[in-house]
């Protein structure tokens, strides 16, 4: 398969790492520092510990702000994974369309929720998928990334058809890479539950600069992420989600526990001064708790919190 991943961070670069022990064709769409990294190759850290340096031979290097898609590589991609941050998703995701051949697919595995409908609207229903992961990684300040957890891939489509032709192909290379995919057909729960698990993280840690596992060690951190992802589930379930068999705090304590060691991307981003994913984790869940009736306090507490911290630099 000839294989696009736009958006080549922590996440994105676990794809290019695992799927560059298969026989892909591989394309890596970045821009900035992450390109300029990217052109000495991908450096990998497994969970194992054991260390993989990916060649620059080994795949194509686009940056995406030195000037649209070459014309050799437009409309030849049988699959273009959307892995970036959730801002740069409408970009992403028209590079997608030019990348992508008449019947490869795009998918996006990014946090939050509404990536697939940008998708969708750029490359059309019938060539979107819906993703997420549980991989864990992060990218440390050389460019290595480190990843620090094994998880999945879930991936399906709107109208919950089964996979095939570049979907069923695509499926087959996550496989061979050790990525763990999952075809479903309750995407719109996978991308919940995910988000579920996203603000009762992301937003305490962030704030408290800490790693994962001090939620489980500091009772009034706990509090915290458990009040905002259940506050999250009110949403979800007035919504009409099907979460299935689900326990809150059993789920996100196993979560953290498994991901204890882990600095997750909205710290990160806060540590460099980037612009975090907040709106697309906490935003979405005030904005869908306000169409559902559900007050979210607590999420709007973290999104104004977090809003502070971004803006903190403009007011020393």
């Amino acid at each position: 398969m000839r294989i696009a991943v736009l958006g080549v961070g922590s996440v994105g670069g676990v794809l290019v790492g695992s799927l560059a022990d298969t026989d892909a064709h591989i394309l890596c769409v970045s821009r900035g520092q992450t390109a300029t990294t990217l052109e000495s190759g991908l450096v990998l850290k497994n969970p194992e510990g054991a260390i993989e340096m990916i060649p620059p031979e080994r795949f194509t290097l686009h940056d995406s702000e030195k000037g649209p898609v070459p014309g050799t590589e437009m409309n030849s991609y049988d699959a273009a994974i959307v892995a970036g941050k959730a801002a740069s998703t409408p970009v992403l995701a028209s590079i997608a369309n030019d990348l992508l051949s008449p019947d490869g697919v795009a998918i996006s595995i990014q946090n939050g929720l509404g990536h697939a409908e940008v998708i969708s609207h750029a490359v059309g229903r019938d060539r979107a998928l819906v993703g997420s992961t549980t991989h864990s990684a992060w990218r440390d300040g050389d460019g290595v990334v480190n990843w620090s957890g094994r998880g999945s891939i879930t991936m399906g489509r709107t109208d919950d058809t089964g996979p095939s032709g570049n979907s069923s192909s695509l499926l087959g290379y996550f496989a061979d890479s050790g990525l763990n995919p999952v075809w479903s057909s309750n995407m719109e729960g996978v991308i919940w539950m995910k988000l579920l698990i996203n603000v009762a993280i992301n937003p305490v840690c962030a704030i408290a600069g800490v790693r994962n596992g001090a939620l489980a060690e500091v009772p009034e951190l706990w509090e915290q992420s458990l009040g905002a992802m259940r506050e999250a589930e009110e949403v979800a379930i007035a919504s009409g989600v099907d979460l299935g068999d689900f326990e809150p705090e059993s789920f996100l304590r196993e979560v953290v526990l498994a991901t204890s060691g882990n600095r997750v991307s909205m710290l990160q981003d806060l540590m460099a001064g980037r612009k975090t994913e907040v709106d697309a984790l906490c935003g979405m869940v005030i904005k869908k708790g306000r169409e559902a009736g559900v007050p979210t306090p607590r999420n709007e507490m973290m999104l104004a919190l977090i809003r502070g911290i971004e803006m903190s630099p403009h007011f020393d």
